[in-house]
C-alpha cells in the first residue's frame, strides 16, 4: 500500500429492516420495481446532462471559464487572465491563489509521517493561522482566491460549472466491484454479478455525483476515495469498504506550478501521494480564464518551491532532492521562463528534507537584497549550492555561459547583498518568507524578522505571522502562496 492512502473502516449495510429475509413480499417487489424505475428515470436524466455537457463545453476536458470573473472585480482592471505572469518576486502581488485546510488535512493528521508532514498536525489550529494569513493578504489589496473557492464558483446558477466539476470529480471517485465469495445469496451467480457490474459501473457513478451538493463534490475530488463494493443478501444486496489518497498538501499552493515572466506552467511533482494535485490546480487556473502554457513532462521534475522571478533578465530554478535539470532544459527549450539568463542552483552535497526546496534556503526581499542560510555559503561548505548559468542567444538558444559558481558568490556578482540566517533559524522555516512586493515581507519567524529589518540592506516592511500548525505539514507562507499576477 502506498503512503499516503487511509483506510476507513469496513462499513457493511445492517439492522433490523428486511434481517434474515429470504424472499420478497408483494411490498418488497413493489418496492424493487419502484426501485428500478426510479434508476431508469435517473439514467434517462443522466444521459441528457451529458448531451447538455457535450455542447455546452465545446472543447473537451477544458472547463469553462466563468471563475475568470473574480479577476475582475472592477471593470476598470481590464482582463487579468491575459496577464497572468510573474517576473519578478519583488513586484506587488495582485492575485494570490491559496488551500484552505480541510478535510484532506484531517486524513492526513491521522499519520503525519505518510502524508509528507513534519510533525503531529492541530487541525484546528492550522484552519485559524490560515484564515489570518489570508485576511492579511485582503488587507493589504491582494485579490486571494481559495481552491476550494474557485471550485465551487457557478454552480449555483450555471450548469456548464455544475457538469465541469462533476467531470472532475469522475476521475477522482473510483468504485470497483468484489463479487464474491462474499455473503451467500439467493440469487445466481450470473444475475448477481450483473447486477454488481452495473453497481460499479461509470453511469451509476455519475448519478452519484449528480445528486451530490456542490461541498461534497469537492470533498470527493480532495479526498480521492475508492469504494469496493461487495454482494450482501441483506438489506439493499451490498455491502462497501472504502479508501482514501486525499490530497493532503493541496495546502502547499506553490509547487504543482510555476508562474514565469511568460506565465503559468504546469509542474511534475515527485512524490506519489502529490501526483493528482497538479490536475487540480489546473482545473482551477482553466476555470479562471488562465491559460497554462505548458507541463513538465517525466522524467522530468520540477517542483514550484524551487523557482524564483529576478527580473527581466534572470531566474533562479533549485535542482536537487525534488527538482532535476531535465525540467529546467524542456523549460529553457519551450522558453517558458522568459528570461534572457537562467541560473541553475545546484544542491549536489546534501539533498536533505528539511531544504528540499530553493525557496527553504533562500529568498529575494527585494531588488538587491536576498535572505540565505549562512551554513551553506562559501567555497569550503559541504554543503554549498552551485550555479551553473545559462544565456539566450540571438537564435533563441540557451547555451551555458558560467559552471559551477559558488551560489552567495553569484548572488553578489549580480549585485545582491545577503543577509543570513543561522541553520537552527532556517530549521524554523525562518527563509520561507512571502514577498509581496516592494519588500513587503511576511514571515513566521520572529527573530528573523526582527534582524531582516534591523539589516542596513533592508529598507522595506515587515510583519511577522504565528503560522506554527501549518509548518507542522512542512512548509511555511511562500510554500502556501501561489501568486498569479504581479503589477
Amino acid at each position: 500500500q502506498l503512503p499516503g492512502k487511509y483506510n476507513a473502516s469496513h462499513w457493511r449495510s445492517s439492522g433490523g429492516r428486511g434481517e434474515g429475509a429470504v424472499t420478497l413480499s408483494g411490498r418488497a417487489r413493489a418496492m424493487e420495481m419502484g426501485r428500478e424505475l426510479n434508476m431508469r428515470t435517473a439514467k434517462a436524466r443522466s444521459n441528457s446532462a451529458l448531451d447538455v455537457a457535450a455542447v455546452a463545453k465545446g472543447i473537451e476536458s477544458v472547463p469553462y471559464a466563468q471563475a475568470a470573473e473574480l479577476l475582475s472585480p472592477h471593470e476598470n482592471d481590464g482582463d487579468l487572465a491575459l496577464k497572468s505572469c510573474q517576473v519578478h518576486e519583488d513586484h506587488p502581488a495582485r492575485v494570490v491563489v491559496v488551500c484552505e485546510p480541510g478535510l484532506q488535512k484531517q486524513m492526513g493528521a491521522l499519520h503525519p509521517a505518510a502524508a509528507l508532514y513534519e510533525r503531529f498536525v492541530n487541525l484546528e489550529a492550522s484552519v485559524s493561522e490560515h484564515a489570518t494569513f489570508r485576511d492579511t493578504l485582503r488587507k493589504r489589496g491582494i485579490k486571494v482566491l481559495t481552491v476550494r473557492e474557485i471550485l465551487r464558483h457557478g454552480l449555483d446558477n450555471n450548469l456548464r460549472c455544475r457538469l465541469d466539476l462533476e467531470d472532475l470529480a469522475m476521475g477522482f471517485l473510483t468504485y470497483q466491484g468484489d463479487a464474491g465469495p462474499g455473503d451467500k445469496t439467493p440469487t445466481s451467480r450470473g444475475k448477481l454479478e450483473e447486477n454488481l457490474k452495473e453497481h460499479v459501473s461509470d453511469s451509476y457513478k455519475r448519478l452519484v455525483l449528480e445528486n451530490m451538493s456542490a461541498d461534497q463534490l469537492i470533498d470527493v475530488i480532495l479526498t480521492k476515495p475508492t469504494v469496493t463494493v461487495k454482494p450482501s443478501y441483506r438489506d439493499t444486496g451490498f455491502t462497501a469498504s472504502y479508501e482514501f489518497e486525499p490530497l493532503t498538501n493541496l495546502i502547499f499552493t506553490r509547487d504543482q506550478q510555476i508562474t514565469t515572466a511568460k506565465g503559468v506552467v504546469m509542474a511534475s511533482l515527485r512524490s506519489s501521494q502529490r501526483q493528482h494535485e497538479i490536475k487540480v490546480m489546473r482545473f482551477c487556473f482553466q476555470k479562471l480564464g488562465i491559460t497554462v502554457l505548458g507541463q513538465v513532462d517525466p522524467p522530468g521534475y520540477l517542483e514550484g518551491g524551487d523557482f524564483f522571478p529576478a527580473g527581466e533578465d534572470l531566474c533562479f530554478v533549485g535542482v536537487g532532492l525534488r527538482s532535476n535539470e531535465l525540467a529546467v532544459f524542456q523549460l529553457m527549450e519551450k522558453d517558458y521562463f522568459g528570461t534572457r539568463r537562467v541560473a541553475i542552483v545546484k544542491d549536489l552535497y546534501e539533498k536533505d528534507q528539511d531544504r528540499m526546496h530553493l525557496d527553504c534556503v533562500f529568498s529575494i526581499l527585494s531588488q538587491d537584497c536576498v535572505l540565505m542560510l549562512e551554513d551553506m555559503m562559501g567555497e569550503e561548505s559541504p554543503t554549498r549550492r552551485l550555479v551553473d548559468e545559462y544565456t539566450r542567444g540571438d537564435d533563441g538558444a540557451y547555451t551555458k555561459s558560467r559552471e559551477n559558481v559558488e551560489f552567495s558568490s553569484y548572488l553578489r556578482d549580480q549585485g545582491y547583498n545577503i543577509i543570513t540566517v543561522t541553520g537552527e533559524e532556517q530549521l524554523q522555516y525562518a527563509c520561507n518568507v512571502v514577498n509581496l512586493g516592494e519588500s513587503c515581507i511576511l514571515s513566521c519567524h520572529a527573530p528573523t524578522a526582527r534582524k531582516i529589518c534591523r539589516s542596513k540592506h533592508f529598507s522595506g516592511t515587515m510583519e511577522f505571522l504565528p503560522y506554527s500548525a501549518i509548518t507542522a505539514m512542512y512548509g511555511a507562507l511562500h510554500c502556501s502562496t501561489q501568486v498569479v499576477m504581479r503589477s
